[in-house]
């Protein structure tokens, strides 16, 4: 009987603080759900993630938010907004902190997008720690994801011109300009011609009647 009050009474006292927190504007890990957890920060600082546990052969798991032991540098009280999770290419159903999606390289183009990188400072702050424990800079590895970004569209662009291009004229007009040169290479005129030129001087040289 006094273990029931006492649940009771723990209970009580928890959801007084949660309503205490809310009212007074501070955002705890443990009073967010799976639709705000991952990627949000605390009051104090603190990191929260989303774990699951197994309730059971044959069960559903259970999804709870706790405080993590990972301090974001500039933020504090932050719960993510739908519009950066999405912009960064994120999922609320992220479990844990990982820093694994650095290595997809179409995540980085989604975390260096200007829609992310200049509009979510949780995000960026979030993961430029990770990249910093993995001995990578952040800007330069987004510089570089740009660099190459820029040089395929540069090579597609190209290759677009290229397939644009007008064609080349049909090899008939070759044989043309070949006929050309054959005339102008001093090849003598039709016997019918030579006639007509001669008999027209002689009827020009003789004298009138």
């Amino acid at each position: 009987m006094a273990s029931s009050i006492s649940e009771a009474f723990i209970s009580l006292l928890l959801a007084f603080a949660l309503f205490v927190s809310g009212v007074l504007g501070e955002i705890t890990c443990e009073q967010l759900d799976s639709s705000t957890c991952a990627f949000a920060v605390s009051s104090s600082g603190l990191r929260c993630v989303l774990e699951k546990h197994a309730q059971g052969s044959g069960q559903e798991e259970d999804h709870t938010c706790r405080s993590s032991s990972v301090v974001a540098t500039r933020i504090a009280g932050w719960v993510e907004t739908d519009e950066c999770v999405a912009a960064c290419g994120l999922d609320r159903e992220t479990f844990g902190i990982s820093s694994d999606l650095l290595l997809d390289g179409r995540f980085i183009s989604r975390l260096c997008s200007p829609e992310c990188y200049q509009s979510c400072p949780n995000v960026v702050d979030l993961y430029f720690n990770l990249a910093a424990g993995e001995g990578v800079f952040l800007p330069n590895l987004c510089a570089v994801k740009a660099e190459r970004r820029e040089m395929a569209e540069i090579n597609s662009f190209g290759q677009s011109e290229e397939a644009c291009a007008p064609e080349a004229p049909p090899f008939a007009g070759g044989r043309r300009v070949i006929g050309l040169e054959h005339i102008s290479g001093g090849s003598a005129p039709p016997p019918e011609q030579g006639r007509k030129l001669e008999d027209h001087r002689f009827v020009d040289a003789m004298p009138p009647l």
